[in-house]
């Protein structure tokens, strides 16, 4: 096996802005030939920005990038392969109607007399595959055969068309069942013996320490460090990557609301054996008048996932989910309002504001779904309602025609709020409502949850920062590898939380 001592790549000093953002600020990275290499951080951490500067997609504002020892200038994805660098997508972008043996050689098909020589083809293909101990029949579809399998021939082709030095893996295994990952990891790992260097992006903490040889963090566009991965152990890693050291997190000041909950109080919302297989273990969940359940663990962990069943984006396909005594038979988004379920996503520049419509637009979206747009709310009504909330919330704007893609961060999420608060739910579900927002908005908006929580409302809180879960929530339940890792009372722990997430209970 080859001795993974020598950087093929050094990534240095790269900065890297976006309007209003500082996506990368002199981050440092370099991979040595044959290692597979662990990119980790949350969300906005600038892994996907790094990958982006990498493989020419965006070019940075300063820094630079040797290639073999040569300063190189990547200048688009196509420029990118023609240098050896080969990404596969989470999302496989191959053709499932056509053969294995075309996916891998398309473009670049062998030919006789003008026409494809289909023959030689697909002994290319199985050959190519063969190097890797795959051995399928290439004339079938592409379709015909498992993610896992997929995600194999994208590899392949990568590595046969542009012939790649590098091999990005940008989440693969996020769809891979356990047999799929461990044949995955045995082509990572074939790879490495042939010194090909792979970046393996991923938010599973047992897939890292059971692939990679060294893990890079990144932080809010910074870089925390590269660490041999055998000399990180996994509770530090965490901490790294949330931003706190171990005696921070060991002394958290915890704030919760007063108030008990009734103990003979009937669920709001209970879930039993509740789970869709390839995103969210079955999982049991009871949420009580009054109460703040906190979901705590990483991204990927499934507490999205779960957000998205009890909010009906999904469909469950095990288990069962009641509101208030009664079964849900059909899971949508616009059942749920009907029942008395909101959720405040957790990407609101996608999934929630609408920036080119007004505040009062915003605001009254979700509320004239549920009615029908058959029953259209008449203007005044319109005003009267965002114009409330406006003042509740403390939105600051000089008027609610203002577009709400104006806004701050701060007042986007609060118009995402008041979005679902006024269908006056019984139970909200907030998906990290306070990320990227500042300090005092913050603050304003944890008040409001325990303020709405002391009218009787039930909530289910999702943050990545466990000083907000541990400061609200009367139960926090700690999702791991998407599924329940544990489930704990108002006395828990940051550290306690930590070694869980870890798998350390």
């Amino acid at each position: 096996m080859l001795e993974p001592t020598d950087a093929i790549l050094r990534m240095s000093r790269i900065s890297k802005s976006f309007p209003g953002v500082a996506a990368l600020e002199d981050v440092d990275f370099t991979l040595r030939r044959g290692e597979i290499h662990a990119l980790m951080g949350e969300n906005g951490a600038g892994k996907s920005t790094l990958i982006k500067v990498l493989t020419g997609v965006e070019h940075p504002e300063h820094g630079t990038i040797e290639l073999d020892g040569r300063v190189v200038q990547v200048r688009s994805p196509q420029h990118s392969q023609a240098l050896g660098i080969s990404t596969v997508y989470q999302e496989i972008n191959l053709c499932t109607n056509i053969s294995v043996a075309e996916n891998i050689l398309l473009g670049n098909e062998p030919q006789r007399f003008g026409t494809i020589d289909w023959r030689r083809l697909n002994a290319l293909a199985a050959r190519a595959l063969k190097r890797l101990d795959i051995d399928i029949d290439v004339a079938r579809p592409l379709g015909n055969y498992s993610l896992a399998i997929q995600q194999m021939v994208a590899i392949v082709r990568a590595l046969e068309i542009a012939s790649a030095k590098i091999l990005i893996l940008d989440e693969p295994t996020s769809s891979l069942d356990a047999n799929e990952t461990s044949l995955l990891f045995d082509v990572m790992r074939k790879l490495r013996a042939t010194g090909i260097a792979i970046v393996f992006v991923t938010h599973f903490l047992d897939q890292v320490y059971q692939v990679s040889d060294r893990i890079t963090v990144l932080r809010n566009g910074r870089l925390v460090g590269t660490y041999e991965t055998g000399a990180l152990p996994r509770v530090e890693l965490i901490a790294k990557m949330l931003g706190r050291s171990l005696a921070d997190l060991e002394t958290v000041s915890k704030a919760r609301a007063q108030h008990e909950l009734p103990a003979a109080e009937a669920p709001t919302l209970k879930a039993a054996g509740l789970g869709h297989k390839g995103t969210l273990e079955p999982i049991d969940l009871e949420l009580r008048p009054g109460e703040v359940i906190g979901l705590a663990g990483l991204l990927g962990s499934g507490r999205s996932e779960l957000a998205r069943l009890l909010f009906g984006v999904d469909t469950p396909d095990a288990g069962t989910l009641t509101v208030d005594g009664r079964p849900v038979t059909r899971f949508s988004p616009n059942e749920s309002l009907r029942h008395g379920v909101a959720l405040c996503p957790e990407d609101r520049k996608v999934e929630g504001i609408v920036k080119d419509l007004t505040i009062r637009e915003n605001i009254i979206l979700a509320l004239q779904a549920r009615q029908g747009w058959a029953r259209y709310l008449p203007e005044a009504r319109q005003y009267e309602i965002a114009e409330a909330y406006v003042k509740l919330l403390g939105i600051v704007t000089p008027s609610v025609d203002q577009l709400v893609g104006n806004l701050s961060g701060g007042n986007q999420q609060k118009v995402i709020l008041a979005r679902w608060l006024a269908t006056s739910p019984r139970i909200l579900i907030l998906d990290e409502p306070t990320r990227g927002i500042d300090v005092g908005a913050k603050a304003e908006i944890q008040k409001l949850v325990l303020d709405l929580a002391e009218e009787g409302k039930s909530i289910v809180f999702i943050s990545s920062e466990l000083e907000e879960v541990l400061r609200i929530s009367q139960r926090v339940i700690v999702m791991r590898d998407q599924r329940k890792a544990a489930e704990y009372g108002k006395d828990v722990t940051a550290q306690t939380i930590i070694h869980t997430m870890a798998g350390h209970q």
